[in-house]
């Protein structure tokens, strides 16, 4: 029995000196444009290489600026020898992380205390308050340092000097306004906002777990129950109790006290005075000249350097930045 295979066909024999096909050979490219091509790839490559080494000095010099920013801060006065007035500013929001935090403003007060120089520490203000635990840290810490150096300290109000910003002044000997400052709004405030009504037409459920019954409490989204309501106010009252005390003991008998005095108001600075919240009129140079004795004003308040705001700036971005650099300084050539 035979298969289909063996009634195929013997193949045909090649024949001898049968001529193999070439391969096709590619184009030639011409010397001059290879030679172009070449010059024109390692171009790109310098260039490539030099942009790449110009970011990375960029990085590590901005790393650097930023690191000697950390060693120089609070080191923005020398001491003076010669008679002074010392000057700390305390402007704007008074909150950590701030440029009126306790945290700046106490290395400025020690910095001008200590100075031998300084005859006296004014307090230029101008702030509508703040935290009542960042006022109350730079104002228990003025009473120490006026015990400690028995040195005077004049508060001189600006545009505003409000709330905490006032707890701050009063830990002064003396408060000076001009006529038209705004001083005053002795009281504590919380806020927020409650959305219940608003959830109830849009048929939105809160679903608020909690662990403690009171973990919830003041949630936007939860009603408000009176007894949560209750423990809040008792807060603020105790803290605006604190409040009080230390402007009783900051002005004395100076203080004319009627039923609007720490009710949360605000006067200008003539009604100031008249009221005993203010003390005079007058500027920063009519107390460093008339006051003080000494003309001369030297600010120890810690100031932004450029390697500050260039941290601020770029953020993160400058660390992260720095690293890559760093890691790749090894193979520069």
């Amino acid at each position: 029995m035979t298969s289909p295979v063996d009634d195929l066909p013997p193949p045909m024999p090649e024949p001898v000196g049968a001529p193999v096909a070439a391969p096709v050979a590619a184009p030639a490219v011409p010397e001059p444009l290879m030679a172009e091509l070449a010059r024109e790839f390692l171009r790109e490559r310098r260039q490539e290489r030099r942009w790449r080494n110009v970011w990375r000095f960029f990085w590590l010099g901005l790393a650097g600026l930023v690191a000697y920013s950390a060693w120089t801060q609070g080191r923005h006065v020398t001491p003076s020898t010669t008679p002074h007035t010392a000057l700390v500013e305390v402007r704007g929001e008074i909150a950590a992380d701030t440029e009126a935090s306790a945290e700046l403003l106490l290395a400025a007060l020690k910095d001008a205390f200590k100075d031998e120089g300084a005859q006296a520490v004014v307090l230029r203000i101008n702030s509508p308050g703040g935290s009542p635990v960042q006022a109350g840290i730079v104002y228990d810490e003025i009473k120490r340092l006026k015990q400690l150096y028995d040195k005077p300290v004049y508060a001189v109000v600006e545009e505003i000097c409000a709330s905490g910003a006032y707890y701050i002044a009063a830990a002064a000997d003396d408060i000076y306004v001009d006529k038209a400052s705004v001083v005053g709004s002795i009281g504590v405030l919380m806020d927020g906002f409650g959305f219940t009504g608003l959830m109830d037409k849009l048929g939105v459920e809160r679903r608020l777990l909690t662990a403690g019954e009171n973990k919830g409490m003041l949630d936007p989204f939860s009603p408000v129950s009176p007894k949560q309501r209750a423990y809040a106010q008792a807060m603020l009252d105790q803290i605006h109790q604190q409040f009080i005390t230390v402007v009783r003991e900051g002005r004395g008998s100076r203080l004319k006290e009627t039923p609007d005095t720490f009710s949360g108001l605000f006067w200008n600075g003539e009604q100031a005075v008249n009221l005993g919240l203010a003390d005079h009129f007058g500027n920063l140079d009519y107390v460093a000249r008339e006051v003080v004795k000494a003309e001369d004003v030297i600010d120890y308040t810690p100031r932004d350097n450029v390697a500050e705001r260039l941290a601020k700036r770029f953020g993160a971005a400058a660390g992260a930045g720095a690293v890559k650099a760093l890691r790749e300084l090894a193979p520069m050539r």
